[in-house]
């Protein structure tokens, strides 16, 4: 039985199979774990999302910004973009079962036995566990509900940016979003910046990686996540995994085995140039 946790697939459907193949994953003894952006920029994100959903129990993700979009423009809130390649998506027959699913699915993991948590783009030091917890929760429970696409409606945007109890309605489900799918960056307080998308060594000297600053949560569990592919899976402090390698844009799929810390490395199969990481 082992834990595979695997970085943005961003609908590199054709590396998923041959990463899973090469680590030997085994659906019916293994657990999958995915940082979010399934869907676009690579080609197969029907494929991806039929394959994942065809997992059930064996696969755990977490929702990405990327996924969140695909929830939008399915919903009539965002244009479909070109460049996400996802019209297939949009265009199937199974395309309501599949975003039913996708809208279903969580923005945080927490595995207590491991003491291993995992968000699409990490965890705000903001926040103990118990309030990512909660505020993870709550955007769940309204992407779940009838009325999620008022709140898809509402969920861009880059305000509020720092992090308060007494944060409420649309506001607060707006901070919980970014935080938990947008962040990279926060400034010394904690205040998160939503506009560097820079590699660290190439940042404003004000800003700090999120993962750079202290946090409740990171002092006691390790965090896995996703989303930041300028980092190059590279730089971040003892217990804290980014896993995105940048697949889609011409990099590798990266691949952690929890039990042994192994890495495992699957190279695109479509080589593409861009600097929208």
């Amino acid at each position: 039985m082992s834990t595979y946790l695997i970085g943005d697939v961003h609908g590199c459907y054709d590396e998923l199979i041959a990463l899973l193949n090469q680590v030997s994953f085994r659906p019916e003894t293994d657990t999958l774990w995915l940082t979010g952006d399934l869907v676009a920029r690579g080609p197969k994100s029907l494929d991806v999302l039929r394959y994942v959903h065809s997992l059930g129990d064996s696969v755990r993700i977490v929702l990405g910004n990327h996924d969140l979009h695909l929830l939008a423009v399915y919903a009539g809130i965002s244009r479909n973009k070109p460049k996400d390649l996802v019209t297939p998506l949009l265009d199937a027959p199974d395309v309501d079962t599949l975003i039913n699913w996708l809208r279903r699915q969580p923005l945080l993991q927490v595995d207590e036995k491991n003491r291993l948590v995992m968000a699409h783009a990490g965890i705000t030091p903001q926040w103990d566990l118990a309030t990512a917890i909660t505020c993870a929760g709550e955007v769940s429970a309204v992407l779940s509900s009838d009325s999620y696409p008022l709140f898809l409606d509402a969920m861009y945007g880059d305000m509020p940016n720092n992090w308060s109890p007494q944060l409420t309605g649309l506001a607060r489900l707006r901070f919980s979003t970014n935080a938990l799918t947008r962040m990279r960056y926060c400034f010394a307080n904690g205040q998160l910046d939503m506009y560097c998308k820079d590699a660290p060594g190439n940042a404003p000297s004000l800003l700090k990686p999120w993962f750079s600053l202290p946090g409740p949560v990171r002092e006691e569990y390790s965090i896995v996540f996703g989303h930041w592919a300028s980092l190059e899976g590279q730089g971040t402090p003892e217990g804290v995994y980014a896993l995105d390698t940048g697949c889609c844009w011409g990099g590798a799929l990266t691949c952690l085995r929890w039990e042994d810390k192994a890495w495992f490395h699957q190279a695109s199969l479509r080589p593409e140039d861009t600097n929208d990481k």
